[in-house]
């Protein structure tokens, strides 16, 4: 079986809020000289890129959905088939 290819462009940069900037600005600066774990300022974070390098392998599959349903995942727009897989991720984590 071949493997599955581990490449998207699904990457997102981060977004510092002013509230992450606030309590940056109020820390302990005590903390500050800790070799093992420094405090970084939140522009050390601005390139930062969520889910560069980690991409899930997954696997083509044939699912048989309700018209309601298909037509109620496109109406939410683009990325119906995403949209299908956070839904089932999601119901995956609850444990149900």
């Amino acid at each position: 079986m071949k493997r599955a290819s581990t490449t998207t462009n699904s990457d997102r940069r981060v977004k510092i809020s002013n509230t992450t900037r606030k309590a940056y600005a109020k820390r302990d600066r005590a903390l500050d000289a800790a070799a093992d774990a420094p405090q970084m300022p939140p522009e050390y974070w601005s390139n930062a890129v969520i889910g560069k390098y980690y991409r899930p392998l997954k696997t083509q599959v044939s699912v048989r959905l309700d018209n309601e349903v298909l037509d109620w995942l496109k109406a939410q727009g683009g990325g119906h088939l995403t949209r299908i897989n956070e839904i089932l991720r999601e119901r995956m984590a609850r444990g149900s």
